[in-house]
């Protein structure tokens, strides 16, 4: 292991810290030089953070960073954001709650905004859709290999390990999606996987968790919620794929998107 690696690991490590017991996790991201990070290592911070953001089930406003800094404006801010249906939102700094089915996620419809890049920010909300799919998955691992029926764990019955493996395998395409995500058709490609594994995941979770999944109690309500959210945010996985499909067909060919 050479000393990146070690050091990543450290970053990793406190910023996972830093999102579970922070109360307000844009002010701590802040403290730890959030904007600094962003600016020196674009390609290393969001990846990170934002995977950690759905891994732990947190929240901050920072997709606005991600977008200033991406259209070259000044950090800080906030910026309307497109929404699925046409819409447009801001997500709003500090707010306690939003307007949203995810209370979690302060944001507030807004008569509409100006055209920014939004290539940077569909990759960072493909990584948090990512973060939050694995946590749904290892929830519902979780409840399989606990739960008993027939006086066996439920993990063993075929059925049970269809939905797990398939939800592994969304979320494994996803990522590799999101490894290959240059340019702009490669992020709208990937945050459509990554939105399209993530309502995947809530679907076929839910069904592993049975009642329990429906209850205020677990958490997998609260990451179902934020799948809703942010699979509406920058387009929705059903209409990021006609947009690529429609991009296609208006070129006549489909371009090499990785390297093989």
């Amino acid at each position: 292991m050479t000393v990146h690696d070690v050091e990543l690991d450290l970053l990793e490590d406190t910023l996972r810290k830093t999102m579970t017991h922070a109360g307000d996790v844009d002010a701590a991201l802040s403290e730890l030089g959030w904007a600094e990070m962003l600016t020196e290592m674009p390609d290393v911070t969001v990846p990170l953070v934002f995977r950690l953001l759905g891994e732990t089930g947190s929240h901050a406003a920072i997709l606005n960073d991600v977008v200033l800094a991406d259209a070259g404006l000044p950090l800080g801010g906030a910026v309307p954001l497109p929404f699925a249906g046409g819409t447009w939102v801001v997500w709003e700094r500090g707010a306690e709650s939003g307007a949203s089915v995810d209370p979690g996620i302060s944001v507030r419809p807004v008569d509409g905004g100006r055209a920014v890049p939004l290539a940077a920010g569909r990759r960072a909300l493909a990584w948090w859709l990512v973060g939050t799919s694995r946590a749904m998955l290892a929830l519902a691992r979780t409840h399989a290999l606990d739960r008993t029926q027939f006086g066996k764990p439920v993990a063993g019955f075929q059925a049970v390990r269809h939905k797990l493996a398939e939800t592994l395998v969304a979320i494994e395409g996803a990522e590799a999606t999101l490894t290959f995500s240059d340019g702009d058709l490669g992020a709208l490609l990937a945050k459509a996987a990554a939105g399209q594994a993530a309502l995947t995941a809530a679907r076929h979770c839910q069904q592993v968790l049975g009642g329990i999944g429906f209850t205020a109690e677990h958490d997998l309500h609260r990451h179902v919620r934020r799948v809703l959210v942010l699979d509406g945010l920058l387009g929705s996985s059903r209409e990021l794929t006609r947009e690529a499909g429609s991009l296609i067909r208006s070129q006549g060919s489909a371009p090499r998107l990785a390297q093989l």
